[in-house]
């Protein structure tokens, strides 16, 4: 990726060369030259083994054009194209497609190609897309330098994908639907230029109200976040990601020669930097409609007005599943309503207007509606009847949505007689569906989006905290060939500030004796071994030992554990002062390190319950104090925490700040791969870390 590439040759450039053009049928370089018969600027041929393509003088390379080329467009075969990049590159092109295939997709020997090319294309200070690309397109400019069969119609929407096959399946049914884009970019294997440097291009183009993407993964997980974080405070972005299981993970993976990182790490990331995710191409098209034709809403409160019972209670059911909520209506609407409507309709939401409704009824019921100031936004589902007339009714709905100013998506059900109605909306920006249930989801991805653009982000906090002791308990475990540590890895969490009851790690009886004598009251004992996880599982724990008798547990707990695997490693025997766990709430805090986005925090319901209930909420490292106080939020269990059914209240702000602790630690040290404290006890007075166990990659260190 380019450091503030500016993409901007890429989409209005004056002049293209088509590097590998020809007149042979059923080529891409004859595909792309007529593509761009409708360019605005000039196309160049380059190809040394013709003279003209197509009526047009040829010239061999691009350094012979006698004018300055702004874009390059690749073509030729895999085994020159990176000669073919160097020559632009020398020859002062600074925007570059490369449409050929066989680099990182293939195999090794590929992978080795697209290393050269990007080598090239740092070497030249290249903006270049590809390889194994569609290609770009952009429709003011009459743009098409792709190979696909279609070009697309003007629009607002800027969209790119990582499956060139799938722009060529969007643009096709685009057409149909009469849905228009501003600018299409292909981004094949992402060598250079990837999906947050578009991000950040259609972000400054005042031409773009919407960004689309299909994404099979991301090239940097990090600055993903952190640009879309900042495109979407002014530009909606919606992403369709695949690979969602898996199956589908590993498909993309040899696709694009991508590694997918996990499902729960994208959720987090999109949530995170304020996409919206569509789950199907449906969905990515209709947010897309109401994004960029709709006002934002005043709030989540929809009211809904129909002729038919069954798709307004539809519709109420799919507001039940969003983010939404049915808007209760003021006494004044309600009078309103009665006063105007026949004594059969129901004047409560969802409004109905029955049956026999004809076009004065409905719009007298949808102004009334929008005119109450506790909806924020509303519904017109009509079934057909003799009586109604589409274009008539499409009329009115556009003409009141543009007198309240509130956004109104339309559900006029039916075949061919709504066509013409739903062209009269599309020219108001109003979108029509014949599902309510999608109608619904529209309306929710705009008070998606609301709620994205009001976020305030905040940095994460920086606790003092002593990262040397933290280094050095992890390179001692390292010099000792450790990758998996357990509860002698207590002062890391110490070390970050995170509490943990007094310990010690002992390696015979008497200093097991020393160490309780120093802990009031009874302790708990636990043997220490990196290769047994399950300690409870094999008698490894003994609680409440009384000073007497923790010489002869020592002994105990070191003979289960040789007599279950003779060749553990066994570092000795933990002694720890006894917590009363029925004084709080056991939760689990624990990082997965993702191959894309990084540490990836988790914070749930702890103790035996994590696997079996799995109620929990994730994020990105780092994470602010508002995003640790979201993962506690977003818990079904949240309620226990906060004193449910007579439990004592846990002190929510510890579990916050023990949270970004957590969070800077892992953030800090690249070398801690998977960590979990379990429990974290949740009390009235704080937190204290109970257990833990991770992995380290020394060679991180």
């Amino acid at each position: 990726m380019n450091e503030e590439a500016d993409t901007g040759g890429l989409f209005a450039p004056e002049r293209v060369a088509v590097i590998g053009a020809t007149e042979r049928e059923g080529s891409i370089g004859a595909a792309i030259i007529q593509n761009l018969a409708d360019f605005t600027g000039d196309v160049v041929p380059v190809n040394p083994s013709r003279d003209t393509v197509f009526g047009q003088p040829c010239y061999p390379d691009v350094a012979s054009v006698p004018d300055p080329v702004d874009l390059a467009v690749v073509v030729v075969p895999p085994p020159i194209a990176v000669d073919a990049v160097r020559e632009a590159g020398e020859a002062g092109v600074k925007n570059v497609v490369v449409i050929t295939a066989g680099f990182s997709e293939t195999g090794s020997e590929g992978a080795q190609r697209e290393q050269e090319l990007r080598a090239v294309a740092a070497e030249y200070d290249l903006n270049l897309v590809g390889p194994n690309s569609l290609g770009v397109l952009s429709t003011p400019e009459g743009l098409n330098a792709t190979f696909g069969p279609s070009n697309a119609l003007p629009g607002s929407l800027s969209f790119m994908s990582q499956s060139g096959a799938f722009i060529t399946a969007v643009l096709d049914w685009a057409n149909d639907q009469g849905i228009g884009f501003k600018d299409v970019v292909s981004l094949g294997n992402k060598a250079v230029l990837d999906e947050s440097d578009f991000l950040t291009h259609w972000q400054d183009d005042p031409a773009t109200n919407v960004v689309l993407g299909y994404l099979e993964g991301v090239a940097d997980g990090r600055t993903f976040i952190d640009t879309a974080r900042e495109v979407t405070q002014e530009t909606p972005v919606v992403v369709v990601k695949s690979g969602r299981t898996e199956a589908g993970a590993d498909a993309a993976s040899s696709h694009t020669g991508t590694i997918a990182g996990s499902e729960a790490a994208y959720e987090a990331a999109f949530e995170q930097a304020g996409v919206v995710r569509a789950e199907n191409v449906q969905e990515l098209f209709d947010y897309a409609r109401a994004l960029d034709g709709l006002p934002m809403p005043d709030s989540d409160e929809v009211g809904i007005v129909t002729n038919a019972g069954g798709p307004g209670v539809m519709a109420t059911d799919a507001v039940g599943d969003s983010q939404l909520s049915m808007a209760s209506f003021t006494d004044d609407t309600l009078s309103a309503l009665e006063e105007t409507m026949p004594e059969e309709a129901n004047i409560y939401n969802p409004v109905d207007v029955i049956g026999d409704a004809d076009i004065e009824r409905f719009e007298t019921a949808l102004d009334t509606v929008l005119a109450d100031d506790d909806v924020g936004c509303a519904i017109v589902i009509s079934a057909p009847t003799a009586i109604v007339d589409y274009e008539e009714l499409a009329a009115v709905i556009a003409d009141r949505q543009a007198e309240h100013g509130k956004p109104v998506v339309a559900c006029l059900m039916g075949g061919e007689r709504a066509e013409a109605a739903a062209d009269v909306l599309g020219e108001a920006g109003i979108p029509n569906y014949f599902d309510p249930a999608r109608a619904v989801s529209s309306l929710d991805a705009l008070a998606v989006q609301q709620d994205v653009e009001a976020r305030s982000y905040e940095a994460p906090a920086e606790f003092d905290v002593d990262r040397e002791r933290a280094r050095a308990i992890l390179t001692d475990a390292a010099d000792r060939g450790a990758r998996r540590l357990g509860v002698e890895a207590m002062g890391l969490l110490d070390a970050y500030g995170l509490p943990t009851p007094d310990s010690a790690l002992v390696e015979d009886p008497d200093a097991a004796e020393s160490a309780a004598a120093d802990i009031d009251g009874d302790v708990v004992m636990k043997i220490v071994s990196p290769d047994i996880l399950h300690k409870s599982d094999i008698g490894g724990v003994a609680v409440g030992v009384a000073q007497e008798d923790v010489a002869d547990t020592y002994e105990t707990l070191m003979t289960r554990a040789r007599n279950y695997q003779p060749d553990a490693s066994i570092l000795g025997v933990q002694v720890q002062e006894m917590v009363d766990t029925e004084a709080g709430t056991e939760t689990i805090l624990g990082m997965n390190r993702d191959p894309q986005f990084g540490p990836l925090l988790l914070f749930g319901l702890g103790g035996i319950f994590v696997e079996v209930l799995e109620d929990t909420s994730v994020r990105i490292a780092p994470v602010s104090g508002r995003e640790a106080g979201e993962m506690v939020d977003e818990l079904d269990s949240a309620p226990l925490l906060r004193g449910a059914r007579g439990r004592p209240s846990a002190d929510e702000a510890a579990v916050e700040e023990a949270i970004q602790r957590l969070s800077q630690l892992v953030t800090d040290f690249d070398a801690i791969l998977e960590l979990d404290v379990n429990p974290l006890l949740a009390t009235a007075d704080g937190v204290q870390a109970l257990d833990v166990r991770l992995t380290i990659d020394p060679d991180q260190l």
